[in-house]
């Protein structure tokens, strides 16, 4: 657990054999706590950063600090986190915060989302772009959210890619791609290379099979079902060392592969 130190505290050597017989360590609040808390004459603070990137939910963990210092009133601090969308400046996707009057601690306990894929976002009708990461929550991330997650080992492999025809993303579209990819089992996802879908709305998935392509055509519809299907398929050829260069599923009821190379 880390703490904020309180400007106001001294640490005496008094304090040091208290903090050591009960078991806390103590720290200032900085980017490589994923707890903290703030010790002074009349208030305590803890906060628990979650799946969080540490620098920039640490800063918000200050910032509500700070707001509820000045005033000891939660109603301000969900104010100033409203009005200035902090949650969205700190990639925070969900927050609870608590505070016990008889103890007079101040619980912050914050979340983040689980990155899924990159995405490629177009504007003005094709002629400008710009890279976003879709999260399992559905929202689009600046990709700075990949690289702190990255920078602090929180997110170990690169994330596939999301193409999609010009145009704007729909919402539908996000929240179809989000749900399928989110609930794929955790050992075929990590072989998920990229996800295409065209014009008419098909859906193409690349997967990765120890460096090998495997193209499979999910068709327009039914993507739920077609990837209980996938998962067995793929499940099934790795067991007999064989890699399917192609698993067509544009017919629900009627599967085909095409093999190419062993493992």
């Amino acid at each position: 657990m880390t703490f904020f130190k309180s400007k106001k505290f001294i640490i005496s050597a008094i304090v040091i054999v208290i903090l050591i017989a009960t078991n806390i360590v103590t720290s200032a609040l900085g980017p490589s706590a994923n707890e903290a808390a703030k010790f002074s004459d009349e208030l305590s603070y803890r906060s628990n950063l979650g799946k969080c990137p540490t620098r920039p939910a640490g800063t918000m963990a200050l910032q509500v600090v700070k707001t509820f210092e000045q005033s000891h009133s939660l109603r301000d601090v969900k104010l100033k986190i409203v009005n200035e969308k902090w949650a969205d400046k700190y990639f925070v996707s969900d927050y609870k915060i608590q505070y016990d009057p008889f103890s007079k601690v101040l619980d912050l306990n914050f979340n983040c989302p689980e990155p899924l894929m990159k995405v490629q976002i177009y504007k003005n009708g094709g002629t400008e772009s710009y890279e976003a990461i879709l999260v399992d929550n559905g929202q689009l991330f600046d990709p700075t959210y990949e690289a702190l997650l990255k920078s602090e080992k929180k997110l170990t492999h690169d994330l596939p890619y999301l193409a999609l025809p010009v145009g704007e993303m729909e919402d539908k579209v996000q929240s179809d791609v989000t749900n399928l990819v989110k609930e794929m089992r955790p050992e075929l996802r990590r072989k998920l290379s990229e996800v295409i879908l065209n014009d008419n709305k098909e859906l193409t998935i690349i997967l990765s099979i120890n460096g090998h392509p495997s193209s499979v055509f999910m068709g327009p519809d039914e993507w739920g079902e077609k990837m209980g299907k996938l998962d067995k398929i793929v499940n099934y050829m790795e067991l007999k060392e064989k890699i399917p260069a192609v698993i067509n599923l544009t017919n629900s009821k009627k599967v085909v592969v095409k093999f190419k190379d062993k493992f």
